[in-house]
């Protein structure tokens, strides 16, 4: 016999052979020990998870020569020596048929069907017919079917497969059992290649191996699929293949996930120039824009998972390596930024789909990711009003003038958006209602009032724009530019709003931090703190307050806290050390005390996670 594909060699023969099917299997073992076998099925679900494999299966178990409980048949799995058993394994039973329906898919062929089932089975207990890719069949032809799968003999079972459940009329659905298959874990994919890999005697590595799983996308066929082809083009030492990270990578044309991190990194830095570089290396390297903005989607996305669930998340469905690297991409971007950021790749994604030039226009999606970064959603605008800041002028409505507003007003400076038309060379006397709501923030005028008093302290002013929900936030031709504000000066005004917010351990990590303005980025370097111990000080309300204080102090809103470089010692905390071990220094905090008193929980154990 010629040679045969992994897929086909490695088909499972068992019931506890399908992976991550464990619902569907568990379900069938019960009906068919306690002899409550169906006469119609539906399996559905993704490509390549094992429908009509499941399906063989039954076929196997119900025409099974052996019965349950005896030496040869212990459980309900099929005994697969049996002549029946052999037989559908091989393809070649007589009651057993197998009809593609992709093809015979008229009503013709369904009336065929339906007088061939009312004679009985030549040899086995049930005349079984699989009807794959069911949802293929015409509704004609369902109606034709329609009688006969209600009021079956008693030797006929149907079973259909479809990957497409919905097309299948309610009628028919409705007189058979639908288990819906799910798509196979990453796990369970990655296992059962390590396996055929040991199966094989192919040299893999972990990495190699895990790069064929994730490129299954939930198949275990695919999977298997591009596998065979890794091994066919891989090179031979010693009589064995050998399976490398980078040969499957050139192998499917993809990049690797660290070329990405070093892109959303020049995001979050607001380096155009390194960014487009990037893209220029990748593009000359013969990597298509379509195919570098699917990956860049999929890891956004893996990003934006690490940073809902943490590294060690349900969601991910990759190896641990890959884990760690969406955390670490994670820490650079808050939820809402990584929302956004992945809602503008996913419309770059779509639109090169019928776009020419499709390196301009991948060049400008990856260049909006760098201007998004000057967006702030409404609220933390308007909530920095409270700490001395002006509402932006965003009324659309000054058609008429204010019957409040004091006839001595000056009128204001127009706002300047990076965003907005440039101004009519022909001044208007006085501003009119467009019929169209322009995006662009009005500038405001003597007739604007202010719904909330002016600060008593003077605040750089905004202009705004509003833009699908968010406003963009740029200084006023009159404030101070960002590069003149001292980084170190702004220390002790965030670790006191910090305290006075109820972040009293974040304003302590934060007074030996280093400040540096990084462009037009603030960056916090913590020494002697893990990303844990940050990630659990700094949350969102942390964050939070320290943008509202950037932002009243004139310095940059967008900043980062990563872990700097120094020991644990070197950090002094604004309170006097306490004196002791760690675990009575952790139970005389009082943020601990109060916990207790709250909660009447009880201390345990302390780790420290400033070193990890």
């Amino acid at each position: 016999m010629g040679y045969q594909v992994l897929a086909r060699k490695y088909r499972p023969q068992r019931f506890a052979d399908v992976a991550g099917q464990d619902h569907v299997t568990r379900t069938l073992l019960n009906a068919l020990s306690q002899n409550r076998v169906a006469h119609g099925y539906i399996f559905s679900g993704h490509r390549g998870i094992g429908k009509t494999t499941i399906a063989r299966i039954v076929a196997m178990a119900v025409n099974c020569h052996a019965e349950i409980g005896s030496p040869q048949r212990p459980t309900p799995e099929p005994c697969g020596v049996c002549d029946s058993c052999v037989e559908i394994r091989q393809g070649n039973a007589v009651d057993v048929i197998e009809i593609d329906a992709a093809t015979n898919r008229g009503i013709d062929e369904i009336r065929e069907l339906r007088d061939a089932a009312r004679y009985s089975p030549a040899r086995d207990r049930y005349k079984i017919y699989i009807l794959d890719e069911a949802h293929q069949i015409t509704e004609a032809a369902f109606n034709a079917l329609l009688k006969t799968l209600e009021e079956p003999p008693a030797h006929v079972i149907f079973m259909m497969a479809t990957t497409e459940p919905e097309n299948i009329p309610q009628t028919i659905r409705s007189r058979c059992q639908h288990f819906s298959f799910h798509a196979v874990k990453f796990d369970d994919i990655l296992a059962q290649l390590k396996m055929i890999a040991e199966q094989e005697e192919i040299a893999a590595e972990d990495g190699a191996l895990a790069l064929l799983a994730e490129a299954g996308d939930g198949s275990m066929r695919d999977a298997l699929s591009i596998m065979d082809q890794a091994i066919a083009s891989a090179p031979v030492e010693s009589g064995r293949p050998e399976l490398s990270a980078a040969q499957i990578r050139e192998l499917m044309g993809s990049v690797p996930n660290t070329v990405f991190e070093h892109m959303l990194e020049a995001v979050a830095a607001g380096q155009s120039a390194a960014l487009m570089e990037q893209l220029n290396t990748l593009v000359n390297a013969g990597h298509s824009p379509s195919s570098l903005a699917r990956q860049l989607v999929r890891y956004l996305r893996n990003t934006l998972m690490a940073k809902l669930g943490g590294e060690h998340t349900e969601l991910l469905q990759i190896s641990s390596d890959e884990r760690a690297r969406a955390a670490r991409t994670a820490l650079l971007f808050s939820e809402e930024e990584l929302t956004r950021n992945l809602q503008i790749t996913l419309r770059t994604f779509d639109d090169l789909n019928y776009r020419q030039e499709q390196r301009f226009h991948l060049e400008l999606g990856l260049l909006k990711l760098i201007h998004a970064q000057r967006l702030l959603p409404v609220e933390e605008l308007l909530s920095g009003i409270a700490s001395g800041a002006p509402l932006p002028s965003t009324s659309r409505h000054a058609s008429s003038p204010s019957r409040s507003a004091p006839a001595s007003a000056a009128p204001a400076a127009p706002s300047i958006s990076p965003f907005a038309s440039p101004p009519s060379r022909t001044a208007a006397p006085e501003p009119k209602l467009s019929a169209t709501p322009s995006p662009v923030a009005a500038p405001a005028t003597p007739s604007a009032v202010a719904p909330f008093p002016a600060a008593a302290s003077p605040a750089p002013a905004f202009a705004a724009m509003r833009t699908e929900g968010a406003l963009a936030v740029a200084p006023e031709p009159g404030a101070p530019p960002a590069g003149e504000v001292d980084a170190e000066s702004l220390r002790p005004a965030i670790a006191a709003a910090l305290a006075a917010g109820g972040h009293a351990s974040a304003g302590q990590l934060l007074a030996t931090a280093a400040f540096v303005l990084n462009g037009s980025a603030l960056r916090i370097e913590v020494p002697g703190v893990g990303k844990k111990m940050l990630s659990l000080t700094f949350n969102a309300a942390a964050e939070k307050i320290i943008r509202q204080e950037l932002q009243r102090l004139a310095a940059p809103a967008r900043f980062m806290i990563v872990p700097g470089e120094g020991s644990a010692s070197a950090i002094a905390p604004a309170a006097a050390p306490l004196a002791g071990s760690m675990h009575d220094a952790a139970l005389a905090h009082p943020l601990v005390q109060r916990a207790k008193e709250i909660f009447n929980a009880e201390i345990r154990s302390v780790v420290d996670l400033r070193q990890k």
